[in-house]
């Protein structure tokens, strides 16, 4: 049996995550958009996975939120020192527990991009992204081998509307909505 992912594993594929997004992001001509990254995100197929990757990135950043979101807990952890992804600064790391779902790989899955608007549902934030970055419309309305999700996810106590739009090719994903974490986390406090 092989032990869990460790933070030194997300270390030592970090350049060739962050190769790979920068990639995808040029392909998905989201480039001259210069969109801010909040958060990049992990997947682990194990509960042991995800409590000794929570106790790696308590050292190095702190909980922000303890979250549950479509059942399972979600940790985000505001880093003391930012991952650097290009000229992109990346603040936050999302550690989901397991679902009910294995992945192919372990490790960096996705990152967030902001795309600031009053977007409420993905109808309108396909909008205001196709407005911008032409070139998606067909991405978002052929069958190509990138994958696009349109979703809502929402926590408990949210209070703010998010929604997402996700392009995912092979095991990388990004992801784009309006609002970035810590806003959405603000959410969740206000009465």
């Amino acid at each position: 049996m092989t032990s869990p992912i460790s933070y030194q594993d997300l270390d030592a594929t970090w350049s060739n995550f962050s190769n790979s997004i920068k990639d995808f992001i040029s392909e998905l001509g989201l480039t001259q958009l210069k969109l801010a990254c909040d958060h990049v995100a992990l997947r682990v197929n194990s509960t042991e996975a995800a409590k000794r990757l929570s106790l790696d990135f308590e050292r190095f950043g702190t909980v922000i939120s303890n979250n549950i979101i479509n059942g399972r807990p979600i940790l985000i952890f505001e880093l003391h020192s930012p991952l650097i992804l290009g000229d992109m600064s990346i603040e936050c790391v999302e550690l989901p527990y397991p679902g009910d779902k294995a992945y192919p790989v372990e490790g960096w899955e996705h990152i967030e991009l902001v795309l600031p608007c009053q977007a409420k549902n993905c109808d309108e934030l396909s909008a205001h992204l196709t407005k911008l970055a032409p070139e998606l419309e067909s991405i978002l309305k052929l069958e190509t081998d990138i994958k696009v999700k349109m979703s809502s996810p929402k926590g408990e106590h949210e209070r703010l509307a998010n929604p997402t739009i996700a392009f995912k090719k092979g095991n990388i994903c990004i992801k784009v909505h309006p609002h970035g974490i810590k806003k959405v986390i603000e959410s969740e406090s206000a009465i």
